[in-house]
């Protein structure tokens, strides 16, 4: 399972950045979706998942602001985030806990990760 990630970039405070993270390569199901955040020297942090039920879930820093979604037809997740703030700067990972066959366990794939500055 490959995860590509996009729509990282600069921004000031107060503005809008929206994320997309398409999953491919061998799917046979897909748990959940989501992104995490690690700003230097910080550890990674959850930010926002959804799940194949579609339960969601969010760190309470972005609650408000954030909102995550998917299209499960294109295997697609993302991340609409407003009111960005400085404190919001990080890299952004995409992940997924997916399985790759009938016979195979779920596992975690993590995507490279997509840089986003809030800055003025």
């Amino acid at each position: 399972v490959q995860l590509q990630a996009s729509g990282g970039g600069w921004v000031q405070p107060g503005g809008s950045l929206r994320l997309s993270c398409a999953a491919s390569g061998s799917i046979f199901g897909i748990n959940d979706m989501g992104w995490y955040r690690q700003a230097p020297g910080k550890q990674r942090e959850l930010v926002a998942v959804t799940t194949s039920g579609g339960t969601t879930n969010y760190a309470e820093s972005v609650k408000g602001r954030f909102t995550i979604s998917s299209d499960n037809a294109k295997n697609t997740v993302y991340l609409q985030m407003n009111s960005l703030k400085p404190e919001d700067t990080a890299v952004y990972y995409c992940k997924s806990n997916a399985r790759r066959s009938y016979y195979s366990g779920p596992m975690d794939y993590w995507g490279k990760g997509t840089l986003v500055t809030v800055s003025s």
